[in-house]
């Protein structure tokens, strides 16, 4: 991590959704994510929002041997969004606990705020996890 790593790093980056990302295509196996509405799907939501914060955070990584895994994440999902809205996510770094990275976060899609809430993110060395994946892998 470098020292520019601190609170107040803020981020906004904007999305078109696609209908790749409605709520159909989010399990398109299951009949009933199929029936549902075609609108921005909160699992594709959550990802656009980590997204976000990894694009924030990582000038201030030594990427691509660090980096971020999300541990936790406390969003609303207050309006639906149709397929050709843009989005737009601002994210804002508030703490840094070692390792641990706090954001509060915010969703728009031009005409209603759409999400809010704070994600919590890790910083990894990437050989040293993977290498854990291979053992848990190989326990099975």
């Amino acid at each position: 991590m470098k020292e520019t790593l601190k609170p107040g790093i803020r981020y906004e980056h904007k999305f078109i959704v696609p209908q790749s990302k409605t709520v159909p295509a989010l399990y398109p196996e299951f009949d009933e994510f199929v029936a549902m509405p075609e609108v921005f799907a909160t699992g594709f939501l959550v990802g656009f929002l980590e997204w976000t914060c990894i694009k924030a955070i990582n000038p201030h990584l030594d990427w691509p041997q660090e980096q971020t895994v999300g541990t936790h994440i406390d969003i609303s999902h207050e309006a639906a969004t149709p397929p050709g809205l843009e989005v737009t996510a601002t994210v804002e770094l508030i703490t840094v606990e070692g390792r641990k990275l706090v954001f509060t976060v915010e969703a728009h899609d031009g005409i209603d705020l759409i999400s809010k809430g704070r994600h919590e993110r890790f910083v990894i060395n990437k050989k040293k996890f993977d290498a854990k994946l291979v053992i848990k892998k190989n326990s099975v």
